[in-house]
């Protein structure tokens, strides 16, 4: 009986080793820093009950159902059931109320895991996907310094990546409210959620959707997309805005929020990474009520934001006590797997393995396999040979799998078993004596690196 071949599983990535070495590498430098920072690692469960998940409404399509294959009819299938988590926050407000009072607040922590969202496949979008995320949670009162912090914490982590140009975008929903608000707008959360569509629209179909959707007159359509269009690398949008002629208290606390924001991260802009304050932000879910952050990535804008969050000052509430936070997602899957897509990143060798141990004989393995070990016990990634061909086949094998140095043990080269161990640079030629207790690879050699295939765009 012949087996079909497999084919891909739409929505679900697979890489190849290269690419999850990079992958890997990414992944660790986003933890180094997050911990340097402060923030504790998390873990929670894949599935949450149903009703827990359904909270947020917009999403109910997407959540996919987790039942046992032969479950039999009277196993619940409705709201009572269980589902994989489609985002961390959800699972996280749940994790702070279950542990409440063993937590230290204010709380700092970042989670890096999977997570599941059945909606349709695309490039940037997948049905299986990693998040990264950093929040900070309170016991009823977060000081706004945190706000600041995360956009810092978030802004140097991306700042490190090599990747393609990242922007981060920053916006404060005090200041689109106290702006509509001002304006005299009804349906303030209406007028935010068509704000929101000006990456997707045209400007003036936007001015439409403000009347017809939102009830906005044609003058304060207009001056709501004036308001959407400003978008500065520092705090002289406060200016702009003034400018405007709008005026309310809210309005001048978003102003003042935002600009500590941006000026907190100010000193994190690069040729590779720049954060801007963009108006036109709002993020359309509700819960949000003063920062708000989306990232745009150089050359891939479709894909929208691959970094989003915000403040949300009722993350969870246990009835007595409320828990408010900010907080910041990385969609590394999003981010990575179209470049990985394009030959625009990977990492320079497929194994971890920086030397391949050459094998005389068979005889020899034992001693090959010790020399192997010393290195290891060294911190340095090794393999042996899997079979004693010819050196010059053993020499091509470390080539196509991008190991760079090959051991040759004592006498390997001359058959004199007394002589000295020698290693051999294989892009380069160069041979030297070596002992397996002393010697080590350039630091560039001895992990994977990333690699770039072309340099970074520029604005």
């Amino acid at each position: 009986m012949t087996t079909p071949k497999p084919t891909p599983l739409s929505g679900f990535p697979e890489l190849l080793p290269a690419d999850r070495l990079a992958e890997l590498q990414i992944l660790d430098q986003l933890r180094r820093t997050f911990e340097l920072h402060g923030f504790a690692p998390i873990e929670t469960r894949a599935a949450e009950p149903l009703e827990q998940l359904l909270r947020k409404g917009e999403v109910d399509k997407e959540v996919y159902v987790l039942r046992r294959l032969h479950a039999s009819d009277e196993e619940p299938t409705d709201a009572t059931g269980l589902g994989l988590h489609f985002d961390l926050t959800v699972p996280f407000a749940r994790y702070v109320l279950e542990n409440a009072g063993k937590l230290d607040f204010p709380f700092r922590r970042y989670q890096i895991q999977k997570v599941w969202r059945g909606e349709r496949p695309q490039e940037g979008r997948y049905r299986e996907f990693t998040q990264a995320d950093i929040d900070v949670v309170a016991r009823d009162v977060l000081p706004f310094h945190h706000d600041v912090e995360v956009a810092r914490v978030m802004a140097e982590a991306l700042s490190a990546l090599p990747v393609p140009r990242l922007t981060l975008q920053i916006n404060n929903r005090k200041l689109m409210e106290g702006y509509f608000r001002g304006l005299g707008a009804g349906d303030l959360p209406a007028v935010m959620r068509v704000i929101d569509r000006l990456d997707k629209v045209p400007g003036e179909v936007v001015l439409t959707m403000l009347s017809e959707e939102a009830g906005l007159s044609p003058e304060q359509a207009e001056r709501a997309l004036a308001l959407a269009e400003i978008r500065t690398p520092d705090a002289s949008f406060v200016a702009k805005v003034l400018a405007l002629g709008v005026s309310d208290p809210m309005l001048e606390e978003g102003l003042s929020e935002l600009a500590a924001v941006v000026e907190g991260c100010a000193g994190l802009n690069s040729d590779r990474f720049s954060v801007v304050a963009d108006l036109r932000i709002a993020r359309g879910l509700d819960y949000y009520t003063g920062t708000v952050f989306e990232t745009r990535l150089a050359g891939f804008e479709s894909l929208g934001s691959i970094c989003s969050g915000g403040r949300y000052d009722s993350l969870a509430s246990d009835g007595r006590t409320t828990y408010p936070g900010v907080g910041i997602s990385l969609g590394v899957t999003r981010m990575l797997v179209p470049l990985f897509a394009r030959k625009k990143l990977s990492a320079s060798r497929s194994v971890p393995s920086a030397v391949l141990i050459a094998l005389p004989d068979e005889q020899q393995r034992p001693a090959c396999d010790q020399i192997a070990q010393r290195l290891r016990a060294r911190g340095i990634a090794c393999e042996v040979a899997p079979s004693p061909q010819k050196y010059g086949k053993q020499i091509r094998y470390a080539e196509r799998r991008g190991i760079p140095f090959v051991w040759f043990p004592a006498g390997a080269d001359t058959g004199d078993s007394v002589g000295p161990d020698s290693v051999r640079d294989i892009r380069t030629g160069e041979q030297v004596e070596a002992e397996a207790g002393s010697w080590q690879p350039p630091a560039d050699d001895l992990i994977p690196q990333i690699v770039e295939s072309e340099p970074a765009p520029i604005d």
